[in-house]
């Protein structure tokens, strides 16, 4: 290369000392030989054909490749972000959905609660009602053994009242007997 340039500068100064021949005798004067440019030039499309097939078109299939999946890799973006959107609304829309069962399952509850309450309620107040009835039944029992109690003790307070004031001893058989007339006469008085 730096004969060439020094070749390029003889010429030169040649060119300028001598008139030219034309374009044959100019490069002749440079020291250009055509056998050497053709070398040259099938040597540079030899080493460009090299490059170009082992070097430049991998790299061109390389990012022709890449760029087909930044391309693909955007499509998918696009698809996903709709499918996104479509997913959202799609959750908005169960979500919606399952308050509205709640709300109607929590209704639903309050109701079965409130049968539930009146049903307590009523089984409350009958079992209440039995027991008052029961007590009733119990009271005018109660009250009936009293009056018979009260009954046999006048009898027999009679009987006592009635030996002191005859002052006499009586015997089994006619106490007996004042007993039941009392008893008797009791009976007709309650009634």
């Amino acid at each position: 290369m730096f004969s060439l340039v020094l070749a390029a500068a003889s010429a030169a100064e040649a060119q300028a000392a001598a008139p030219s021949e034309g374009p044959a005798g100019l490069l002749q004067k440079f020291g250009v030989e055509w056998q050497f440019v053709i070398w040259q030039f099938i040597s540079f499309a030899i080493l460009a054909g090299v490059l170009y097939q082992f070097a430049i078109k991998p790299i061109i299939a390389t990012l022709d490749e890449r760029n087909a999946k930044i391309a693909e890799g955007l499509k998918n973006a696009a698809a996903t972000t709709a499918k996104l959107a479509q997913a959202q609304l799609d959750a908005a829309a169960i979500a919606k959905q399952a308050q509205l069962e709640a709300a109607k399952f929590a209704e639903e509850a309050r109701q079965t609660a409130r049968e539930f309450l009146e049903a307590q309620q009523k089984d409350a107040t009958a079992r209440a009602n039995d027991l008052i009835v029961k007590a009733q039944q119990a009271i005018v029992l109660e009250h009936k053994k009293m009056l018979e109690a009260a009954r046999l003790e006048v009898a027999r307070l009679v009987v006592a009242t009635t030996e002191r004031v005859l002052a006499k001893e009586l015997s089994d058989a006619e106490r007996t007997r004042y007993n039941e007339a009392a008893a008797r006469e009791l009976t007709a008085v309650k009634d």
